[in-house]
């Protein structure tokens, strides 16, 4: 399961972080590592971007962005 496929309002933890080169540092800068626990809490009316809530601070990115990230939902970590 990807970020992108978490429905709003559910919680889950960052298994793998995807992306090459600059891509995969810039989500790392974000906080976008491994066992983080993240949480969607918006989607933009036309689908694009969505709204993460992760270390304490809310974060935009672009589903084709979210697609790199690979999640476990929380009820089963």
């Amino acid at each position: 399961m990807t970020l992108e496929d978490l429905p709003v309002g559910h919680a889950a933890i960052i298994t793998e972080v995807g992306g090459e080169g600059a891509l995969r540092c810039r989500f790392l800068d974000m906080g976008l590592i491994p066992k983080t626990r993240v949480e969607v809490r918006k989607v933009a009316p036309m689908g694009d971007p969505i709204e993460i809530r992760l270390r304490g601070y809310e974060l935009t990115i672009r589903r084709d962005d979210a697609k790199q990230i690979a999640v476990i939902p929380e009820v089963e970590a």
